[in-house]
């Protein structure tokens, strides 16, 4: 009995050893942000934007860490980055033209900024490590969101580019009264709600060959998920602001929308990761049920 006994504290230390090191970067994660959140804010509720903003700029950091430690860039979709690209450089495109939709408080002066830039180097820097550097691991047959004929394989992503750039041309608030950055700003947050489709179809494909999900990949999307859900936070109680130049409120109905879609594609995934990350277990995705 006492062998027994032994046997099921290793195992318990074990597993418990294993979730310590799945969960240490988002410990070290939440570590920075409460710094960040201590020296640059004022303690306003708009601090949500910037502390999702950081987020976002957390887990593609990861990945670029990811892809560097393991040298590989298998498991990942580049169409999901090349949409992530553009939903950086368009936020970007409003953010230094315009004050609209940045946060209130002294985190929105600069360190916003800065974590966007950040956030768009790293989406740049891991597009060239997937394409060049590791360019042989990357799963291309894997990665075929979107690959309509006659619509080349390698183009994929305009599946979702294209439509919701149209989509926030013709509907955007009016905080910033100016076009270009209403329409910029509005395309990013439109865009950012389907851009991890590619890589959540890539996950299908690996689930269809019993392949389990690299832990850090998973904390990558589940940091985009994660901050989306925390801007979402900050916007339903800022809804009043999202109306367009006329005062009518249906497009911040429309921005809402699409954020809530957001997290309703990443809820299996949500569902498997958290499951996985609390056993200290592998990220297996489901074999039958599709996540896309």
């Amino acid at each position: 009995m006492g062998g027994f006994a032994v046997v099921k504290k290793a195992r318990d230390l074990f597993e418990g050893t294993r979730k310590s090191s799945m969960l240490a970067p988002w410990l070290g994660f939440l570590m920075l942000s409460t710094l960040v959140y201590l020296v640059f804010s004022d303690g306003d509720f708009s601090f949500l934007l910037t502390y999702a903003s950081l987020t976002r700029c957390f887990g593609i950091t990861l990945l670029v860490a990811k892809m560097q430690t393991s040298q590989s860039a298998a498991g990942l979709s580049a169409k999901t980055l090349h949409c992530y690209a553009v939903v950086f450089a368009s936020r970007l495109v409003s953010i230094m033209r315009h004050e609209g939709y940045l946060p209130y408080d002294r985190s929105g002066d600069w360190i916003y900024h800065c974590v966007e830039f950040a956030s768009f180097g790293a989406t740049l820097a891991a597009l060239g490590l997937v394409h060049v550097v590791h360019g042989r691991s990357y799963e291309e047959n894997n990665d075929s969101f979107g690959a309509l004929p006659p619509l080349p394989g390698s183009l994929g992503a305009l599946v979702v580019i294209l439509p919701t750039l149209l989509f926030a041309a013709c509907f955007h608030p009016g905080l910033n009264k100016d076009f270009i950055s209403d329409t910029s700003w509005t395309y990013a947050m439109y865009l950012e709600s389907f851009a991890i489709l590619p890589q959540l179809f890539l996950f299908q494909k690996q689930s269809k060959a019993n392949a389990t999900v690299d832990y850090l990949i998973g904390h990558f999307v589940a940091a985009l998920g994660f901050s989306r859900l925390v801007e979402m936070g900050f916007w339903m109680n800022s809804f009043h602001e999202l109306a367009d130049r006329n005062g009518n409120r249906y497009v911040g109905v429309l921005v809402l929308a699409t954020q809530m879609v957001h997290l309703v594609i990443m809820g299996d995934f949500f569902y498997f990761y958290l499951r996985s990350v609390g056993r200290g277990m592998p990220i297996q995705l489901p074999t039958a049920a599709g996540m896309v």
